[in-house]
């Protein structure tokens, strides 16, 4: 932070007013169930995005990223929020002023702030949720404003969908938002009811493991894959009275995939309605502090999202393989919306440098570089520091 408080006098000519944090989040199970109406279990973490701010007194908005400095700062005018793709990543933070003005928020005055993280770049661990958190958690500070956390999540949702146009769930930044430490958050995307569940790992720790391969599918497969499940919902929906994927239990689904008749679309459905249960079975099992059957419903997780969502590929494949493969490892499982980005595992602390050094040789052996593995613990959500 005083390096952080440093550049912001290096750009702006004056000192920060605040400093904030929030983090990034890995789920730890309950992929692609978002928007099919299930349950997803997230959790925050200690890597995450830093800024330093102040209001100014005209109507100037100056943003300035240490992770892009090549780019410099990028300046508009308080009534000039409409997205403009040259802003770059300016436009996460842009949004989120735009909304909160569109919702009667007063923001009357411009206002400078330096970003910092140390979130890994295209690692879906989803640093664009992180900085709109963190800008909207700036803001309230500011300028006083009267919001909750939870309005806050909505409308870092809401920049997302309409602002940047990526067509994702609440998740992200329902995590970075309400994360607790030492906590993962059960939540029912439905209805935005959510459990605190206790994420004691005891000798475990969690593994992030960077692919260092960028997400340049991610977002085509994304919608693709949204679509085939809206279309096997729409099928079993002629027979049966349910709004969602996630509405049903597996015996139902299993009974009733004639009515989607086509293999493709029941695989992809199978592993909505499947890592539904699974995440449900996985907070049972955190909450009786049975790790085991938590680490064989991530391995089962990944198998599910490797088979039937097809969404994991050979990079993340052979990290999770490499990973399930120790000895000390009690599950792994990729991570976000796949195609590359991240796996996670529980490995066993007191094993963590032969775990390290195991991993990364059979991921170099077989893809040709390597990749990044960090030790990440479960943080609190976003806040003024």
């Amino acid at each position: 932070m005083e390096q952080l408080q440093q550049i912001f006098i290096d750009k702006f000519g004056t000192e920060g007013t605040g400093m904030y944090f929030a983090p990034g989040r890995i789920n730890l199970i309950g992929e692609h169930t978002d928007y099919n109406g299930g349950y997803v279990f997230p959790a925050a973490i200690t890597l995450g995005t830093y800024a330093v701010a102040r209001k100014r007194e005209d109507q100037l908005i100056q943003l300035y990223s240490e992770n892009f400095p090549e780019k410099g700062v990028i300046s508009f005018s308080l009534d000039e929020l409409d997205y403009r793709k040259e802003d770059d990543w300016t436009n996460y933070p842009k949004g989120v002023v735009r909304f909160l003005k569109e919702a009667g928020q007063v923001i009357d005055r411009g206002f400078d702030i330096a970003f910092y993280g140390n979130i890994p770049n295209g690692a879906g661990l989803s640093s664009s949720a992180s900085i709109e958190l963190l800008t909207g958690v700036c803001l309230k500070d500011l300028f006083d404003l009267t919001l909750t956390t939870l309005d806050l999540v909505k409308i870092g949702k809401k920049v997302e969908n309409e602002f940047i146009g990526v067509n994702s769930g609440i998740m992200d930044q329902f995590a970075i938002g309400m994360g607790q430490k030492d906590h993962a958050l059960l939540l029912d995307t439905n209805t935005l009811n959510y459990e605190v569940v206790p994420a004691a790992f005891g000798d475990y720790v969690v593994a992030i493991m960077n692919t260092n391969k960028r997400r340049e599918l991610a977002d085509s497969k994304y919608n693709e894959r949204r679509a085939e499940c809206e279309e096997a919902l729409a099928r079993l929906q002629k027979s049966l009275a349910i709004d969602s994927l996630g509405a049903l239990d597996e015996a139902t689904f299993f009974a009733n995939t004639a009515l989607i008749d086509d293999p493709r679309l029941i695989k992809r459905a199978k592993h909505a309605v499947t890592e539904n249960q699974r995440t449900l079975k996985a907070k049972a099992a955190l909450t009786a502090g049975d790790l085991e059957e938590f680490g064989q419903l991530l391995n089962a997780s990944h198998a599910s999202l490797r088979d039937d969502y097809e969404v994991t590929g050979h990079e993340l494949d052979t990290l999770v393989a490499a990973a399930q493969a120790h000895p000390a490892v009690l599950g792994a499982r990729m991570t976000g919306a796949g195609f590359g980005g991240c796996g996670i595992a529980l490995v066993k602390e007191s094993e963590w440098a032969d775990f390290e050094a195991s991993v990364k040789a059979a991921y170099l052996a077989e893809i040709g570089y390597a990749t990044d593995i960090y030790q990440a613990s479960i943080d609190d959500g976003a806040r003024k520091l």
